[in-house]
């Protein structure tokens, strides 16, 4: 049981490694100590931009269709 959480663990740290890097975080040891927090900040940013088009497109979708914007019992008087 234990090797298996110990397995799981190491393969936990590697995906965040892999996520930290692909965010765009550095490997100098000038922001080495601000790494994590700078993936974090990148991160929630990256999920704000997801959820935000998520918005868009469910609006775009959801209008897709050719109906009017005038209903049918809507009366239009000429002057």
């Amino acid at each position: 049981m234990y090797e298996l959480i110990s397995a799981i663990k190491i393969k936990t740290y590697s995906v965040l490694r892999v996520w930290k890097y692909s965010l765009g975080s550095f490997s100098d040891s000038k922001t080495e100590r601000y790494d994590n927090w700078i993936a974090i900040i990148r991160t929630i940013i990256f999920v704000s931009y997801m959820i935000t088009n998520c918005f868009i497109v469910a609006g775009v979708v959801r209008h897709w269709n050719g109906t009017p914007n005038v209903s049918n019992d809507t009366e239009c008087v000429v002057k």
